[in-house]
């Protein structure tokens, strides 16, 4: 008999504990301390900041996992205080801090930091970070400056590429009409940028300029000394109590579904083509294989990339990395012959200098490369007849920094991770809330020209702001994962299906999720980490599932899914001949109450109730059970649910 997996690995992949999460609540102000740090800064109910955090990071901007101590709560006659200790260290340095964190019933809250550096301690950025949530977009702001000038400001609505504001000691808005919030910074020059880059939902204001040199070294013995103080005045307006539970409304009618890829990284082409049958079962309508010249791809990969997307019954793409920066167009031509002399197999061809795969921060020196426009030129002489496409394959930060020419394209593309700054689950599923404002945003850069987005996954496939992204031999979630435990999990179906409901809605022609047997795969294959009871029993995982629904859905029409709380529940609405098809996921570790405008048909569930079935079975949400005609469902943590409705 095959074992059941535990509850935690059925919805996360791994068997690492849930950090215990603290609401703290003076008078109508509250928050949740998180390792130490504060999320969710709410008054009267109402989110005023998203985060206030003491970070660490290290040279490549990994961020460090503090080691807490002596962590005490103790209530005041007038609110409470927190304190503790950290320690953020690996096996080259060390650094050590204490924090306390007061709220008061008068709606102030106080989080100071005093650290030392052990050992000389170098660092891309040490001290506070502040978020201010992405609902904030478009609204008027008071900026104080570290010289004491003030001016008026809006938070960006289009996602700006470079610093919105800089030279900063104090940002006040309003939260919701008639709720003032007053956020000040101490111990530091301050700045934001726009998290939303990144598929963060927020605006983060972080201590030290990135004008300053990078990496640098906090000597041993250096005291950093530090504060983020708040005050909230007014009261939020009152609003008449909700329905308990979600609304769904289906409404207007959109464009066609996008066409639904996977990656493929040439590592992975004897493996995909050893699971090319099962692979083949999800549908999807193209292969993005990836080809760069510096770790050794030569005509053979081109071929096996070719091989392996159509084994599985997908279009050939192709990313091309161009190495030269003097002799482009040779190489680009040089490639454009190689893949002639397959027959030239790929419908799409992305390419990219190399040096646009690092990042160049704001004001510093962008490093040789083509001129654009005579690089896609050249790009287009070399790939005659195909859709050529570029952009970023990187993050979508770097196509924001530094934009195509679009009128020379037919296809403008850009990647995403869900976990460069933080890497606990809110931070993975909360970061979905950015994409429509990202769509907005790349449409306005593509200019008329079609653009698409991935391959993208929750982990990471390549570091643009380091050396690689973060191994993890341990299996646990930690910012900026190569390989990330939450893909064989729950919770990696439902952002899957959140993450391609946002950006189908918000107009991309094509969709790549993840790869096929790697890091980022779909099923189960040995490699050199952890996978907890999949090691042992193999099997699909259960975004596979997911993926498989929504290929079958490509170039269906859809319409647009309303929720009440889209923060919590994600979903994707198409017209059948027989009624609507609903996908909805739950993006939530707690049970979900979903109210539906039509009754239910027929239903299929993906949860921890189905996860054993689904891990041996391709069809398992194939055959769907009768709905009873009910107009209401509970969609338990994670889970995904499939409908025909009436």
């Amino acid at each position: 008999m095959t074992s059941m997996p535990s509850p935690a690995v059925i919805l996360f992949g791994t068997e690492e504990p849930v950090p215990p999460q603290r609401i703290l609540k003076a008078g109508a102000l509250s928050a949740e301390l998180d390792a130490g740090n504060l999320r969710h800064i709410r008054f009267g109910g109402v989110e005023v900041i998203r985060a206030i955090s003491f970070i660490v990071r290290d040279h490549n901007w990994g961020t460090y996992n503090p080691e807490i101590t002596d962590l005490a709560i103790t209530g005041t006659d007038d609110g409470l205080t927190v304190t503790y200790k950290a320690v953020a260290r690996d096996e080259r340095q060390s650094f050590s801090y204490a924090a306390e964190i007061t709220l008061g019933e008068d709606g102030t809250l106080a989080f100071v930091a005093t650290g030392t550096a052990d050992t000389p301690f170098l660092t891309n950025r040490t001290g506070f970070v502040v978020l201010h949530p992405s609902a904030a977009s478009g609204l008027p702001v008071t900026i104080e400056h570290a010289d004491g000038a003030v001016e008026e400001g809006r938070f960006p609505a289009i996602i700006d590429p470079v610093q919105p504001m800089m030279n900063l000691s104090a940002l006040t808005h309003e939260a919701a009409p008639g709720l003032r919030v007053s956020c000040r910074m101490e111990g530091d020059v301050y700045e934001m940028e726009d998290q939303r880059n990144w598929t963060d939902a927020s605006y983060k204001t972080y201590v030290r300029p990135l004008a300053l040199p990078w990496p640098y070294t906090l000597a041993q013995g250096e005291v950093l000394d530090q504060a983020v103080r708040l005050t909230v005045s007014g009261q939020p307006a009152q609003v008449a109590p909700a329905e308990a539970g979600i609304t769904v409304t289906i409404g207007e009618a959109l464009g066609p579904v996008p066409a639904l890829g996977l990656g493929l990284d040439p590592d992975e082409i004897a493996a995909t083509l050893a699971e090319a049958e099962t692979l083949a079962r999800i549908g999807a309508r193209h292969v993005v294989g990836f080809y760069d010249p510096r770790r050794g791809h030569d005509r053979e990969t081109l071929r096996g990339l070719a091989a392996a997307a159509q084994a599985i019954g997908a279009e050939p793409w192709l990313e091309a990395v161009i190495v030269g920066v003097d002799d482009y167009a040779e190489e680009l031509a040089a490639l454009g012959r190689a893949v002639a002399a397959l027959g030239s197999p790929f419908a799409v061809v992305l390419v990219s200098p190399a040096p646009d795969l690092k990042c160049t921060l704001p004001g510093s020196p962008w490093p040789p490369a083509p001129p654009p426009r005579d690089f896609f030129a050249a790009a287009r002489k070399a790939f005659p007849g195909v859709r050529l496409g570029g952009g970023m394959f990187s993050y979508f930060t770097e196509l924001n920094r530094k934009r195509p020419p679009s009128d020379l394209l037919d296809l403008v593309s850009f990647t995403t991770t869900a976990m460069l700054h933080a890497g606990d689950d809110h931070s993975i599923t909360e970061g979905l809330e950015s994409l429509p404002a990202m769509a907005l945003s790349a449409a306005a850069i593509a200019a008329g020209t079609p653009w698409a987005v991935g391959p993208s996954a929750i982990g990471m496939r390549m570091n643009p702001y380091g050396e690689a992204p973060m191994a993890n031999p341990g299996n646990i979630r930690q910012a900026m994962n190569f390989n990330d435990p939450r893909q064989r999990g729950l919770l990696g179906a439902a952002w899957t299906l959140g993450f391609f409901a946002r950006f189908a809605a918000g107009g991309a022609s094509a969709i790549t999720l993840g790869g096929t047997t790697g890091a980022f795969g779909v099923l189960h294959r040995h490699h050199s980490w952890p996978q907890p009871w999949f090691d042992d029993h193999g099997g699909l995982f259960p975004v596979f599932h997911v993926l498989k629904g929504l290929a079958g859905l490509g170039g269906a029409a859809m319409r647009r899914v309303a929720l009440s709380d889209p923060s919590a529940v994600q979903g994707i609405a198409v017209e059948r001949p027989d009624g609507i098809a609903l996908w909805l996921a739950n993006l939530t570790g707690v049970e979900q109450v979903v109210h539906l405008e039509s009754s239910i048909a027929e239903q299929a569930v993906l949860d921890a109730g189905t996860f054993m079935a689904a891990t041996q079975d391709a069809e398992a949400l194939a055959t769907m059970a009768g709905g009873g005609g009910a107009t209401r469902c509970t969609l338990a943590p994670y889970a995904v649910a499939r409908f025909r409705l009436n």
